[in-house]
């Protein structure tokens, strides 16, 4: 009797221990769950999806989703991406993580343009060999096979894709609707899982190394899942040191900038101190004619396209030696030649008032899908078009008003002689939209060690000359190395220049309706809400619907269960600007719209 009075005295204090913990604790408690909960969106699934003609063979965009650029952006494996489960508690074995229906979740688009070709979301790819976490080959415990990367492409962030009832449309070179963030968070918390779950990493072993593993190989495969968790929990520190600066990032968008700044010079350069918040994420830009502008970004601040193409690859996590000079510093996994040829594709021919822009074009408007263009409002709105929009947005690509290339304002050359776009930067000072980008890339400086032979500690002006020892380390590695005029048309036969101006550059508005949010921030979901009054554009509303509103031009808004909530008032996501209004003033850009000029505007919008 004493013996279970003490055991029922000893349970009661047990609870009563736990539910003291659990109110000291709570908001501790509550961080871990979140943390550990993986709340993304679902979908309804499209009846079909369709590819729009933009002037690439679907044999090539297929070989362009899955181009190798040497990235290994979540610091594991492809074999182990196809073994890990979903970041979902269970104790019996659960779907993988490399489903593609799962992945699309995530924003990740099915690759199905080949019909019953089997391949991994458009976006990633599986790469060579790839290094540990302390640099040394990654082999397979069992096997002593090399394992391989696996990495996104710039397809993962600019192939864009909308629904409409029951079909999906594919836009190639558009902005991606996709939440990196979560799906990074997804990663660890799998990995998490695989080493805490009972009967998880078994699971994960069987399919990594056999069935017929010995102990010794299991335990050197917990290893290295020790050592990845090791980095991914590194990288978490950082993020917290930082929350203070950082936003909400979401579907759409990313602070491309200031992530490929914290890879290689925090990461590869093993600075923490060189570490800094995401404060201005950016809406994913459409790429089509990119090759042919002499300024890119945003914010006009690289002309090389070799500099932008390799500093990308660099952002998401390629290999890149920064820190031990015996194994040769610049030494990456960035494939140039695969670069050059991905924007070769891009490009086309060069632009001609007889062609006009060939490679990638913009989508032209589904008529047979979406409802027919009103001819006689959209020749309105063309009218209302060279009054409100032509002075900085020029004439449309399809005339021939366009390709006037005596117009030095307009056209210049690159080192070929071949013609370029010349890309108007427009002070924020006068087009009022949210100066986070700029100002954050303009004052973000970096720690440089004396041994990588950079002195310049201002970011922009040492990444461009980080990639450009990157990429010249690759071109000295040639038997025999590439000589300077082969250097240049890889390059893109333009030189390797930055600015950081406190401005935005102004484009063709060519295939614009099919890529919303809009303004460099995302923060305008639709065409109709940009043209109108700035007090009347929402103030919060939710990204990550995929549903296309063919009035309006934009992504539905409505509340999306695990959608992203887009706060306008919060720093880097302001929507002010680029305003027509009476009432003149900073950010006023002309006179105010009737809502029958919007209509009449947005029609227009749609026959670009």
């Amino acid at each position: 009797m004493l013996g279970r009075i003490v055991k029922i005295v000893i349970a009661v204090l047990v609870v009563f221990g736990v539910y003291v913990a659990y109110g000291a604790f709570k908001d501790d408690i509550a961080q871990l769950w979140d943390g550990l909960h993986v709340k993304i969106a679902e979908y309804p699934q499209p009846r079909k999806t369709v590819w729009l003609d933009q002037g690439v063979s679907k044999d090539k965009l297929g070989w362009f989703y899955h181009a190798d650029q040497g990235t290994r952006t979540f610091g594991i494996p492809y074999e182990w991406f196809m073994a890990l489960e979903q970041p979902v508690i269970s104790l019996t074995a659960v779907d993988l993580l490399s489903d593609s229906a799962y992945l699309d979740r995530y924003g990740f688009i099915p690759d199905t343009i080949i019909p019953g070709k089997k391949a991994l979301p458009i976006g990633f790819t599986q790469g060579g060999p790839m290094s540990d976490p302390t640099g040394r080959p990654w082999r397979n415990p069992s096997s002593k096979q090399d394992m391989t990367g696996i990495g996104l492409t710039c397809a993962a962030c600019h192939t864009g894709r909308f629904t409409y009832k029951d079909t999906a449309v594919i836009i190639d070179g558009g902005p991606a609707l996709t939440d990196l963030f979560k799906l990074k968070q997804g990663m660890g918390v799998a990995l998490f899982f695989t080493k805490i779950l009972p009967g998880r990493f078994n699971r994960f072993a069987d399919r990594i190394l056999g069935p017929d593993s010995t102990l010794d190989e299991r335990e050197t495969l917990k290893y290295q899942l020790d050592q990845v968790l090791n980095q991914y929990k590194a990288v978490k520190d950082l993020e917290q040191v930082v929350a203070s600066q950082s936003i909400e990032e979401g579907y759409g968008r990313l602070d491309a900038l200031n992530r490929i700044g914290n890879q290689v010079f925090s990461q590869d350069l093993n600075k923490p101190e060189n570490y800094r918040g995401s404060s201005a994420p950016v809406h994913y830009p459409r790429i089509w004619n990119t090759p042919w502008f002499d300024w890119v970004q945003y914010n006009g601040s690289i002309m090389q396209p070799m500099v932008r193409n390799a500093g990308e690859a660099l952002g998401v996590s390629a290999e890149l030696n920064l820190t031990d000079p015996s194994k040769g510093l610049y030494k990456s996994s960035v494939p140039v030649n695969t670069l050059h040829e991905m924007e070769q594709m891009i490009a086309g021919d060069p632009p001609s008032a007889e062609n006009g822009f060939s490679g990638l074009k913009s989508p032209k408007w589904p008529g047979d899908i979406l409802p027919p263009i009103n001819e006689t409002l959209a020749a309105r709105g063309g009218e209302l078009y060279k009054v409100h929009c032509q002075e900085c947005h020029r004439p449309p690509v399809t005339s021939k008003a366009f390709f006037d290339f005596g117009n030095a304002k307009w056209w210049t050359k690159n080192q070929a002689g071949q013609p370029l776009v010349v890309v108007e930067n427009i002070p924020i000072e006068h087009v009022g939209t949210d100066p986070a980008q700029a100002a954050d890339m303009g004052a973000r400086t970096v720690a440089l060690p004396s041994n990588i032979g950079i002195s310049d500690p201002r970011f922009a002006f040492a990444l461009k000359d980080v990639v450009q020892n990157t990429v010249n380390y690759i071109y000295d590695q040639q038997d025999p190395p590439l000589n300077d005029e082969q250097r240049k048309v890889i390059n893109g036969n333009m030189p390797n220049k930055v600015q950081g101006e406190l401005a935005y550059k102004v484009r063709s508005l060519n295939g614009v309706w099919a890529t919303p949010p809009y303004l460099h921030n995302g923060s305008v979901p639709t065409i109709d809400a940009l043209l109108g009054p700035a007090k009347d554009r929402p103030a919060k509303f939710y990204l990550g619907n995929r549903e296309y509103d063919p009035v309006k031009l934009g992504y539905k808004t409505d509340k999306l269960t695990n959608g992203f909530e887009f706060d306008t008032s919060i720093r880097g996501n302001s929507n002010k600007g680029h305003e027509f209004s009476n009432t003149k003033g900073p950010g006023v850009i002309g006179d105010a719209l009737s809502p029958e000029d919007r209509k009449a505007l947005i029609e227009y919008l749609k026959t670009l």
